[in-house]
């Protein structure tokens, strides 16, 4: 994932001289991606990964709204007033990771039903 992140930085050089924020943001996006990536592979075999993958699909969400705000990107460079509309782009990604935290919660519940089915528990 970081290799990915790092030959597409080579690809926004241009586009970050323009927004020097941009880059920090995708650096903390991908490192706390990365993170919850790990922790959730560490958590391999219990119902925390499923958590953690759960939280992973709700961290990208909330991300991409607080860096996104309304989907209206504007930046002015010179007299030119650029303005783009990533809102398409916002919802086909929330839709997305609502889709994978949807997954996750039903992946955790098959675990513990499989477990509760395991150990012989019957309600």
């Amino acid at each position: 994932m970081y290799v990915l992140y790092f030959v597409s930085s080579l690809f926004l050089a241009q586009v970050t001289e323009a927004i020097p924020t941009l880059l920090q943001s995708i650096e903390t996006f991908v490192t706390l991606y990365i993170i919850l990536v790990v922790i959730g592979g560490f958590m391999a075999g219990t119902v925390y990964q499923y958590f953690f993958g759960a939280g992973k699909s709700l961290f990208v969400i909330f991300y991409l709204v607080l860096s996104l705000k309304s989907g209206l990107v504007s930046a002015t460079y010179g007299n030119i007033n650029l303005l783009v509309d990533l809102r398409l782009f916002l919802v086909a990604t929330m839709l997305l990771s609502l889709l994978g935290f949807a997954r996750s919660i039903l992946q955790a519940i098959n675990f513990m039903n499989e477990k509760a089915g395991l150990t012989g528990f019957n309600l």
